[in-house]
């Protein structure tokens, strides 16, 4: 009986010994993704998390407010941008690990309303008619969304009705929350956004606006970090790629 109570015992050691050294070997990387990739990235973050025992700490905003953070030193580990833009630019300016770009989604812009009976067949007459007094889209001078709106606004001739009846929002996320705060009717937003929600949508066709490409960057901050590496090397992986096309994106080739 002796001898069974101080094999538990070890075996009680051994164990509190592992976890201890697991928990010690566990890093944290912060992520900072753009904001329309948010919920898709929380939903990979707990798969990670319990693959791994790494913590990911996530900060969402607008590409182009990230970046510039970045650029004045904050502290972030991986830079998921709505764009290819701005990890391009990180690159040059040498902040960007070797091999640390990629493409990991590809984004797909719709009309959308929270209400019925607002989205039509045709989209000037969705805009045009008296029951849209506002319609939003996110600034396309911060937001890739918001260019690519913009891109359909100038291919099908619709700026000059923009000019009297467009609100922007600083990023994708705020043009959502003018929809359902009732500050627009209908909006350009990210497919990924309105899967699963009330309300109705039409996707806009792609060759009306540049493609979407969403890079991913691994920041020079800390080339200690081996667990940044690996999650920027799991976001390519077949179970990452299942749940980025099953939030709304497409899957980048190769």
């Amino acid at each position: 009986m002796r001898s069974v109570d101080i094999m538990i015992g070890t075996i009680r050691v051994a164990a509190f010994i592992f976890l201890s050294a697991s928990a010690a070997l566990a890093e944290e990387i912060t992520v900072a993704v753009a904001s329309n990739f948010l919920p898709t990235l929380q939903k990979i973050s707990n798969a990670f998390e319990a693959e791994t025992g790494n913590r990911l700490r996530l900060v969402n905003g607008s590409s182009g407010m990230l970046y510039a953070q970045i650029v004045n030193g904050a502290p972030y580990d991986v830079f998921l941008s709505a764009d290819q833009d701005r990890i391009e630019r990180l690159q040059k300016a040498g902040l960007l690990r070797a091999e640390g770009r990629k493409t990991y989604a590809v984004g797909r812009l719709v009309i959308y309303a929270p209400g019925a009976g607002m989205i039509k067949d045709d989209l000037r007459e969705t805009l045009s008619q008296s029951t849209v007094r506002r319609f939003a889209l996110a600034n396309p001078d911060l937001a890739p969304y918001g260019r690519a709106a913009w891109q359909v606004l100038e291919a099908l001739h619709l700026t000059a009705l923009a000019a009297r009846k467009a609100v922007f929002g600083s990023n994708v996320a705020q043009t959502f929350s003018f929809l359902h705060s009732r500050g627009a009717e209908v909006g350009f937003v990210a497919l990924s956004q309105v899967k699963g929600m009330g309300g109705e949508w039409q996707e806009l066709p792609a060759m009306l606006y540049d493609p979407i490409l969403q890079d991913a960057g691994l920041l020079a901050r800390d080339h200690s970090n081996a667990a940044a590496r690996a999650f920027f090397d799991y976001l390519s992986s077949p179970q990452v790629l299942t749940l980025i096309s099953q939030a709304g994106y497409g899957i980048p080739e190769g």
